[in-house]
């Protein structure tokens, strides 16, 4: 259950726009999100999505509107402070860590959000990281070596490093790709725990795939050619109408008998 808001948004986004060599990427994004709210991020390949993350995390500049993002305002705060305040998992980041690099210097190396073992010339607690690694249930994995862990735990290790920072806002790129059916199902059950958890961040989470929408998700944002075709809680978005519109052609979307999940069918 979303729990009601009793401060300001975590993030707020109004009209928003961005463009590339003459080419309008995002026009006129208008979106919150509040305390207590968990968001997914749909779209067809090329809507807008990467875009957006790329945005709010400031490796791509606006060309107009603005962004409030954990208090701070886009273009008069350090964002580079602001984005250690956010965790990020994307295969993008997960692709830079050294093959022989163990889960745990990878986790460490979240406290400053940096990738790369920051500490290694200095005596370390390990402690947190442990800490962090247990709450995904992973801790047996401190030792392993990046190279040989599985793509299922190399996000859950990602996580781990993310919730070093005790971030407000977790965002996640895509986090499934690449993962079979039931490695997908033991690292969803993994974002259900940690968003059931007391003090879980804010979870902002992208996805092609409706099947992944677990029921801690509260609240849905679809996009389409760069614009948002519609957004709110999840039961009024995820419907065969507005599904359909959004990928461009005929679905029907179905929810699963006595369980909090989607799945869709080509008509």
């Amino acid at each position: 259950m979303t729990r009601p808001s009793t401060t300001q948004p975590i993030l707020s986004l109004k009209n928003l726009c961005l463009e590339r060599d003459s080419n309008q990427i995002l026009k006129d994004i208008q979106w919150t999100v509040n305390t207590g709210e968990h968001w997914a991020i749909m779209g067809a390949n090329g809507s807008g999505k990467s875009s957006l993350l790329a945005t709010l995390t400031a490796y791509l500049s606006p060309n107009s509107g603005s962004i409030h993002l954990l208090g701070e305002d886009y273009g008069n705060a350090d964002w580079q402070a602001v984005r250690e305040r956010i965790g990020i998992v994307s295969s993008s980041l997960t692709r830079r860590v050294p093959s022989d690099e163990p889960a745990i210097e990878t986790v460490l190396s979240g406290a400053t959000a940096q990738l790369g073992y920051w500490t290694r010339e200095r005596t370390v607690d390990n402690t947190k990281a442990l800490r962090c690694l247990s709450k995904l249930k992973i801790r047996k994995l401190a030792n392993r070596l990046w190279g040989i862990l599985s793509q299922g735990e190399r996000q859950k290790v990602f996580i781990a490093r993310a919730l070093m920072a005790d971030p407000k806002l977790l965002i996640l790129d895509e986090p499934c790709a690449g993962l079979d059916p039931v490695a997908r199902e033991h690292f969803l059950q993994s974002l259900q725990n940690l968003a059931q958890s007391r003090k879980a961040p804010a979870l902002i989470f992208v996805t092609h795939h409706i099947e992944e929408i677990f029921p801690e998700i509260s609240h849905v944002l679809l996009l389409k050619n760069g614009k948002v075709l519609a957004q709110g809680p999840k039961a009024e978005i995820l419907n065969s109408s507005l599904l359909s519109a959004a990928l461009g052609a005929p679905i029907t979307v179905r929810k699963q008998p006595k369980a909090e999940r989607w799945t869709i069918k080509l008509n």
